[in-house]
């Protein structure tokens, strides 16, 4: 067989993360939360209130329905996984339009689009940089992208929970996963911190990593840190300085970035660590 990547058809039908319906529907409470302060929204109930939002990978929904209830005036759910689309449609297609396409070809006009969110998804189709490209047609000149974007260099990979497993050439990775079990092949392809910047050369970028992780309660994620020992990581995060932070990027496990096709600032209230902008080539 060749080792071609192929498309991940029917993605939802065997990892049932993507099924997982509460860890999706925290997922979208951050995303909008960031979506939120970037955009400077009035009404914290209905942030993306106007606009039309697509999210690009959306499996069954759970992430495009809350999108929708976010105030967006339309709402599309993109992917080719038929079986979780089948799923999304039964469930939300009374407020959320959901195509079966590729997101390299994306089934919009330039500019249409006032909202686009990718999220986890590059490492897992054929040619990421096709898909951001076209992202970038169809957003519009006032438009913002969210992206949950993992890094290569983080040591716990966040689908087969093995280390290092990302850093290794494909045949190794395979031979990792089939020896503990995980599945016959490594098919997903993360790019370091370098790589992903590159990747979005065409946007300005915000970074909303550290903000988030410094203020999760603003952001919806208050169950990042529970309990006592994550009172105590959320105050160092609060207080540290960014120089010591920035060191930690290349290794950071996951990024949050919001990019724009023109420049623009977040027009949200200050926080403790607050979103910079990241450098592209």
């Amino acid at each position: 067989m060749s080792r071609q990547r192929a498309a991940q058809l029917e993605y939802s039908e065997f990892q049932s993360a993507m099924l997982d319906e509460e860890k999706r529907r925290r997922k979208a409470a951050k995303i909008i939360a960031v979506l939120g302060h970037f955009l400077g929204a009035q009404d914290p109930a209905r942030p993306l209130a106007g606009l039309t939002v697509a999210d690009i990978g959306c499996s069954a929904g759970f992430i495009a329905d809350e999108l929708a209830g976010a105030g967006a005036s339309r709402t599309f759910g993109v992917d080719i996984d038929v079986p979780g689309l089948r799923k999304a449609a039964d469930r939300f297609g009374e407020r959320v339009e959901f195509v079966c396409a590729d997101g390299g070809a994306l089934p919009f006009p330039d500019g249409s689009i006032d909202v686009l969110v990718f999220n986890h998804i590059y490492e897992h189709v054929v040619d990421p940089d096709a898909v951001i490209k076209d992202m970038h047609r169809v957003l519009s000149d006032d438009g913002v992208l969210y992206l949950g974007l993992g890094n290569r260099l983080g040591v716990m990979e966040p689908h087969y929970k093995l280390p290092f497993l990302s850093y290794l050439p494909p045949a190794a990775a395979d031979r990792y996963v089939r020896a503990f079990g995980r599945a016959d092949s490594y098919y997903e392809r993360f790019r370091t911190r370098g790589g992903l910047r590159r990747m979005l050369r065409d946007f300005h970028v915000w970074d909303y990593t550290f903000p988030v992780l410094a203020s999760p309660e603003r952001f919806a994620g208050g169950e990042l840190f529970p309990g006592a020992v994550g009172r105590a990581a959320k105050g160092t995060l609060e207080r540290a300085p960014r120089t010591a932070l920035q060191a930690l990027l290349p290794i950071v496990p996951t990024y949050l970035w919001v990019a724009t096709r023109r420049p623009r600032r977040p027009r949200g209230p200050a926080l403790p660590q607050p979103p910079e902008p990241v450098r592209t080539p």
